[in-house]
């Protein structure tokens, strides 16, 4: 009988994730060594979002992309040397296009923050080979939610899917926000928990209407756009664990979700 491997939804939070663990970084490094050991991880960020086609990293060793700046020194130095999986890469490229998606193999790109920041975590000794797909630069709820319809099939091929965003992700509050968390972002954090966990998959594809302070917590949505990733392809039946995060920066909650 073949065993279907999980699906993760991972908040990334800032780039300062890399060195200050917190506790979203502990909790990922033991579900890191609790699951079963895949033979690739294939992970969608929204640093990497493409128009038309979308594309796959197809490099046998994908490079470690520091896409951000302003931050210090110690973490242009952190490479995630993960190998690639150039003949995976193939394959799912054919499983998108026979979702409806055009898609199209990338030979240079490497792995962005969104993707190697928490890999830090889940798989520290970068021995499982990576594979990022990018993001549609304009998905709604329901295309995303097709879109990991169309990336299922890997779960049984032993490949963890990490779709990985941010729960919350209104950076316009960054510098002003509370030192222990806004309560509209607890709130929110407390009701998509809650909603995960009941499988309620119509309030979800809806959450702006349905979730409190939507549009506060996720001014725009790229960064939560991942969990319905995530949703697509857990499937139609599927049990939420909630891995908890806490609330970096007074706004960035940081739980993750992982969906068996």
């Amino acid at each position: 009988m073949t065993i279907r491997s999980p699906v993760l939804f991972v908040s990334h939070g800032s780039p300062m994730f890399a060195v200050e663990p917190g506790l979203a970084g502990k909790h990922l490094a033991e579900l890191g060594r609790e699951l079963t050991r895949p033979d690739a991880i294939v992970i969608l960020s929204p640093h990497w979002m493409t128009r038309g086609d979308i594309r796959v990293t197809a490099s046998a060793a994908p490079p470690t992309i520091h896409d951000f700046g302003g931050f210090p020194d110690a973490l242009y130095r952190i490479q995630y040397p993960a190998p690639g999986a150039p003949a995976l890469a193939a394959r799912i490229v054919d499983m998108l296009q026979a979702g409806g998606w055009q898609s199209r193999l990338d030979a240079e790109r490497g792995l962005d923050h969104g993707a190697w920041v928490p890999l830090l975590y889940l798989a520290p000794d970068a021995d499982i080979p990576v594979i990022q797909v990018s993001m549609p630069a304009a998905l709604d709820t329901h295309q995303a939610w097709k879109l990991g319809q169309a990336l299922k099939p890997l779960r049984d091929m032993n490949v963890l899917i990490v779709a990985s965003g941010s729960l919350t992700h209104n950076l316009y509050e960054f510098r002003g926000a509370t030192p222990h968390g806004a309560q509209y972002v607890k709130d929110f954090a407390a009701w998509t928990a809650k909603t995960l966990v009941s499988g309620d998959l119509h309030a979800l594809l809806d959450y702006r209407q349905y979730a409190p302070s939507a549009e506060r917590a996720h001014p725009t949505d790229e960064h939560f756009m991942p969990l319905f990733i995530a949703l697509g392809a857990a499937g139609e039946q599927y049990e939420t664990r909630v891995i908890e995060g806490g609330v970096e920066y007074g706004v960035l909650a940081m739980d993750s979700y992982l969906f068996t």
